[in-house]
Order: structure tokens, then sequence, then C-alpha cells
């Protein structure tokens, strides 16, 4: 596009003009350019050189405009894009650009004669001297550079923690109203690494209590044997808690006949061998389980990233079949699993999102494939699971609990010899009653802290210490570590040749 030197009824004038780096590249010609301090650019002085051409480059705001001033005349000026960057001629000496659009274009000037006089290369990007003071501000003990390219805004530097890092990225993100346009190459001043220690405790107690009275009796009427016996079942669990406990009295039949089959004989053919006519067995039964699991694993993560930590291990679950007919396995994991990423604040408080699981194989909910009592069936556990997840911010050797978590089961059915079981007093001999109660809390205790790294020496193994006996210690004494005196230091064992690394 050309402008002749004609005059203009208006011009344009914009205060805030970014300046120019002025990179000269002339193959001949001596040309000097003056380099106005940045918060001065407002005009921009070329001395052209004596018949050969001068190159710069010059970065201009969008919505913003520079003055070029020559020291010599200048008829016309060709700009390459229009739509990025507008040239206007105020005088033969002096040029107003102005940036329209972000994006490159170049811009040459020629005197009367059709020489070149000067080639500048511009550069339109938007002005973000406002956000880097405000970054500046907001952030004093950051070193953070701001720049912009091609419509987007490049943040670079250091700063102290991943907090700063992302007020940075939310301030530049609202200055370009798109986040996507904001690209954040920060880095942390300090690898900030967090260690989790975690206390896992859990306690599982389960009460079982059994009642049940069995009646058992024979008579004898005109040679006509006549038997009456109650067994009521224990509707929890099917069976007594062990058959083996109880109390009995009487016997109706003898070693051939049960105790609660008084007839078992008559079936042989043969009438039973009565001692008593009455029997009773009596089975008050009662089990206590307890059950403590406890895991405390530490855990150390960069500040954003992820650790996780399973104790336990895993089980193979069938997942379908291939082009073959294969059944193919999946595994499935159980046991006690933490899984946690930690973010550092400012002010050495840490955001920590936390996620844990006590898992077990449980008969409960298990799947049989091929028929319950096959020889080829498969049964698939189920599991039994507990889990709990958060997000918390503490400070650096702060604690919380996930605490609660508590399942208290009870369950108690009674069986009994219909419309006798009523009967005042007489009713508890035809009645039995099976009662289960079960408890389970689990406490999981989380600290996070700020550590560095140490010198290996300053830390501890769980074998340290550790040597193993000779034979004649293990035989003769039965020791399976050898035993030395607290202030003496564990010998190492020594082979007979020089073993291990040559370094020459």
């Amino acid at each position: 596009m050309k402008h002749s030197p004609l005059p203009f009824a208006a011009a344009l004038l914009i205060t805030a003009i970014v300046p120019a780096a002025a990179q000269m590249s002339r193959p001949a010609a001596t040309a000097t350019a003056s380099k106005p301090a940045e918060a001065d650019a407002r005009v921009i002085q070329v001395a052209t050189g004596q018949g050969q051409p001068v190159s710069q480059h010059l970065t201009l705001g969008l919505n913003k405009a520079a003055i070029i001033e020559l020291d010599s005349d200048a008829k016309d000026v060709l700009v390459s894009s229009p739509d990025i960057a507008d040239a206007i001629v105020k005088s033969p000496r002096r040029i107003f650009l102005l940036g329209t659009k972000t994006g490159q274009t170049n811009a040459f000037f020629f005197d009367g004669r059709g020489h070149q006089v000067l080639s500048l290369d511009i550069r339109v990007e938007k002005d973000v001297a406002d956000l880097a003071a405000m970054i500046k501000a907001n952030l004093p003990n950051s070193a953070i550079k701001v720049a912009a390219l091609n419509d987007n805004v490049v943040l670079s530097g250091r700063v102290a923690s991943a907090s700063e890092a992302t007020r940075a990225a939310d301030l530049s993100a609202s200055f370009t109203g798109d986040p996507k346009k904001v690209v954040n190459m920060l880095t942390v001043s300090d690898g900030e690494q967090v260690m989790l220690r975690v206390h896992i405790s859990e306690m599982q107690r389960q009460i079982a209590k059994q009642f049940g009275i069995n009646l058992s009796g024979v008579k004898m009427i005109n040679g006509t044997p006549l038997a009456l016996s109650t067994s009521n079942p224990f509707g929890l669990l099917g069976s007594a808690i062990s058959d083996l406990s109880g109390g009995q009295v009487g016997q109706v039949c003898n070693t051939a006949s049960t105790a609660l089959n008084p007839l078992g004989a008559l079936q042989g053919g043969g009438i039973c061998n009565i001692q008593n006519n009455v029997q009773g067995s009596l089975k008050a039964l009662e089990t206590v389980g307890l059950l403590h699991t406890l895991a405390e694993p530490n855990l150390t993560a960069v500040s954003g990233e992820t650790a996780k930590f399973l104790a336990g291990g895993e089980f193979p679950v069938p997942a379908g079949r291939d082009q073959q007919g294969n059944v193919s396995i999946s595994f499935k994991q159980f046991g006690v699993g933490l899984s946690f990423t930690p973010v550092v604040l400012s002010g050495s408080r840490i955001s920590l999102q936390i996620s844990t699981e006590v898992s077990e194989l449980t008969n409960t909910g298990a799947f049989t494939l091929g028929g319950i009592g096959s020889n080829n069936s498969v049964t698939i556990p189920a599991l039994n699971v507990r889990r709990a997840e958060t997000t918390v911010e503490l400070p650096s050797g702060g604690s919380f609990a996930i605490a609660g978590l508590m399942q208290h089961t009870t369950k108690q059915q009674i069986d009994a010899f219909p419309g006798v079981k009523d009967l005042p007093v007489l009713g508890a001999l035809f009645r039995s009653r099976d009662f289960q109660n079960a408890e389970t809390e689990l406490v999981v205790m989380v600290t996070p802290y700020l550590v560095n790294p140490v010198a290996e020496a300053a830390l501890a193994k769980p074998s340290d210490g550790f040597i193993t006996p000779t034979d004649p210690e293990t035989l003769l004494l039965g020791r399976l570590n050898t035993v030395y005196k607290k202030s003496a230091k564990p010998l190492t064992p020594e082979a007979a040749a020089p073993v291990g690394f040559v370094v020459r």
C-alpha cells in the first residue's frame, strides 16, 4: 500500500507506544538509531545510511502507535500487510505506524528517487506491560517475566511455590480472556517435597451367642414305641458354634443311636435299649473374635505429583473369553491402599488430596462358576471394602484424623416349637436363640511434612545390626541372629578374597 505525502485532515495519535528492539543490520553504510528509554519510547529516530538501506526491528503494541522520525525525506511507504500495521505519512520525515492486528509484517520506506531508505520488520503484539506490573505488585517475591507471542501470553522465570505460579496464571488468563492463551513456563525455585506419614488402624469385634435346649422322649404304649424330640436349629449360623460343647442329661438310647434321633436304632429293625424315658441337651455357647489391622506407610512425593502405596495383593478374576474360548484373567487389588497428591501453598501450608482404602477377601457376595458342588466349579471371592477420600489444607507437621468409620451390625433369631414356645417358663425348653454382633472401626491419621534430601548415613534400615548366626550358634544355642553387646559394633562378614569393583 502506498501513501503520497499529501496533507491529511486529521491524524490519529495514540499515546502508548512500544519501543523498538533496535538491531540494525547494514551491509555497507553506517547508520545509527537512537534507543530512548522504554518508558519514554514515543518517538523512534532513525539515521539512514548514505545511499544504503537500513534494517531494523520494531515491536508494536496492539492498537498502539509509534512515530518514526527520519533524517532524510521519504516519499513512499509500503506495508506488506496493512491489516496488521498501517502507515500514515504525516511529513516526509515523520511517519505514523499503527498496530491494528497481532501478527508480523514489514514496511519499506523509499525516497524521491525510488531508493530504499529503511526496511522495518514489525511485530504487533499485545502490550503486556500492565500485566507484568500487576503480577509484580501481587507477587513481589517472584521473578516472573511476561512476554507476548502471537496473541498469547508467555510466563517464564521462577516462583517461590506452586501457588504463586497458579496465581500468576490466573491473572494472565483474566488478561487474555482465555486460559488456553496462557503458556505457563514458570518453575519453582526449590523442589518442594512432601512426606506423608499415615497411621491406618482398624479394629473388628465379633460376638456370637447361642442358647438352645433339645428334648427327647420315648414311651412304650401297648408294645408300640412312641418317640418325641425337639431339635431347633440356630438360624443365623445353621449349626452350633461347637457341637462338642454343651451339656446332656439322660440317655434314651444306647450308643448305636444318637441323642437327637431316638428312633435311629429302630430303623435297624430292633427296639432301642431304653435306659431312661426322657433325655435333654443344653447348648449355651458364646464366641468372641477380635481382629486388629495396622499399617504405617510413609510416602514422599513432589508437590503436585501423586504417590501410591499398597500393602496386600491381587487375586484373579475371570474377565471374559477370547476368540479361541480361553478364559482371560484380570487381577484386582486388595489390602491397605493409600494414594495422595500434595500441593504446597504459600506459608508452608499444604493442600492434600488423600484417598485410603482397606479391603479384604470375603465369601459374602462371592460368585461361583460351574454350579455349586461341581468338581469344575470356580468361586470368585468378593471384597469387603472400607474407603475414605477427602481434601484438606494444613501446615507442615499438622495432623488430621478420618475417624468414625463405624459399622455396627446386630443379628438375632429365635427358632422354637410352635405353640409350646409361648408357655411361661416352660416355653424356654422349646426355643433356641442365635445372636450375632459385629463392630468395625477404622481410623486414619495423616501428618504431612515438608522434607529435604539427606545423606544416606542419616537414614536407618530395618536390617541394620542384623547378622546371620554361625552354625554352632544355631545348632547349640538355637539362635536365629547373632547376639552382641549394645556398645559393641556388629560384626560384618568378610570374604576370604578381595571382592567388589576395581577403580583405576
